[in-house]
């Protein structure tokens, strides 16, 4: 079982929270969720920074980091995969970002969709379980450009569509099963616009068996292609936006079993305290 989810930025009013109730203050109320999968993804769209400004008080602006010290969220979610295609993870720069690289690192958390350049930001990552063999891809469609890898800069990964599918088609080849992740355009509607469709079938079609928006602050619908499915954007997992549809979303948790893709359960959330989900009541 692998947990797929959406948005994460441990800033503004979520980091002010974190240094006023500590480091579970984020995901008490969904440990029931956390402790019943293999696998954690979060998509951290913002640097660990050891300069980076304190959280109190509140910093509105929109050059995100975070203390590095917040690690200790995704270690007490026990989260395992780190997808870096988000477009803040250069707000400060690239020694920020390299800092963030060696602090994923240092605590035994993987990461994919973005690197030190554009060749390691390529690489698919890798897991295996129980004889179900996985990879994640990811990219990022939006820019901003010098949040982009380059062959001398780090950063997230530019989407060239047809690179990421014969990525893909070369990994089903292999019989592994490809999970990607999109850092799209963010619209805040329901339904998918023509431009995500076209993308997130290409992928689909090139064989990932799961495509996945980590984009979306707000919710957007699903879709199936062949035996694909695709979800436009889960809306935000850990951030401060609680308003109407801002505060509404879902987290997937994506079933393996025999190395095939079997099966989603799509768990409602909704986000109170400025970073705080809780599983929708009926």
């Amino acid at each position: 079982s692998v947990l797929v989810t959406g948005t994460t930025a441990l800033v503004r009013n979520t980091a002010y929270q974190i240094e006023e109730y500590g480091f579970e203050f984020p995901y008490q109320n969904i440990t029931g969720i956390l402790n019943n999968v293999d696998f954690i993804h979060v998509s951290n769209e913002v640097p660990f920074y050891s300069e980076c400004p304190p959280a109190v008080p509140v910093r509105p602006e929109m050059r995100f980091c975070s203390n590095p010290g917040y690690i200790e969220v995704f270690e007490g979610m026990g989260v395992d995969i780190v997808e870096l295609t988000g477009n803040h993870l250069l707000d400060w720069g690239p020694d920020a970002f390299l800092e963030t690289l060696k602090t994923y690192e240092l605590h035994g958390i993987e990461y994919y969709g973005g690197g030190e350049n554009n060749e390691i930001a390529k690489e698919p990552l890798m897991i295996e379980h129980n004889g179900n063999k996985i990879a994640f891809v990811g990219c990022n469609v939006t820019g901003p450009e010098n949040n982009w890898a380059t062959d001398e800069r780090p950063g997230a990964l530019k989407c060239n569509l047809d690179e990421m599918a014969d990525i893909i088609s070369e990994l089903r080849a292999q019989d592994i099963n490809p999970i990607f992740t999109f850092q799209h355009f963010e619209f805040n509607t329901f339904k998918a616009v023509s431009q995500m469709q076209e993308d997130f079938w290409k992928i689909a079609k090139a064989g990932a068996v799961i495509v996945s928006g980590s984009q979306a602050h707000y919710p957007h619908g699903v879709d199936f292609v062949d035996s694909s499915f695709i979800h436009y954007g889960l809306g935000n997992f850990l951030f401060d936006q609680m308003y109407t549809y801002w505060g509404m979303a879902t987290v997937d948790i994506h079933y393996f079993y025999d190395n095939q893709y079997i099966n989603t359960d799509q768990i409602a959330i909704i986000n109170e305290n400025y970073g705080q989900p809780r599983i929708m009541t009926d």
